[in-house]
């Protein structure tokens, strides 16, 4: 007998393949802890799609300060110290495309640019974003925030 995974763990899963987080001190390990307080950074933050079996795509994105945008581009502080280090209770004008991941049959259905444009627009009503920033792990990740910095109008700052 088969065991099917659920789509949250099949999401845990691709997470864990893409990003390899546990082994990548410098990248932001997302739990519970961490989507509570992004959530308190702006309640747009953290985005899902689901299909009435449990989430087939997530979405994070962390508002931020241009001038933590241009430490982390630099290569000063780490994903982790950006999202540590962003102040609650203050105006934002940079925007971090932290991660858009979607399970490979839902792909190319334009769920992630929906969640991340309705994201956008809801942040925007509270913060003057002036740029967006990536730090893409594959070709389908930077040219997704490339098609959406274009879509939004909004300068994209890459991490080299």
């Amino acid at each position: 007998m088969s065991v099917h995974k659920s789509n949250f763990e099949r999401m845990l899963q691709l997470a864990e393949d893409v990003f390899a987080v546990k082994n990548d001190p410098d990248q932001l390990d997302v739990n519970e802890d961490v989507i509570a307080h992004l959530l308190q950074i702006h309640p747009a933050t953290v985005s899902e799609y689901d299909n009435g079996e449990g989430p087939v795509a997530w979405v994070l994105l962390i508002p931020t300060t241009t001038s933590l945008m241009n430490m982390f581009l630099q290569g000063d502080i780490t994903e982790k110290q950006l999202y540590e280090q962003t102040p609650l209770d203050s105006s934002y004008d940079a925007l971090y495309l932290c991660s858009a991941m979607v399970l490979e049959e839902y792909r190319r259905q334009g769920i992630t640019k929906r969640l991340v444009l309705d994201a956008i627009r809801r942040i925007r009503q509270d913060h003057p974003l002036k740029a967006l920033f990536v730090w893409a792990f594959s070709e389908e990740g930077d040219q997704a925030a490339e098609m959406l910095a274009s879509e939004v109008q909004l300068p994209l700052f890459r991490k080299p």
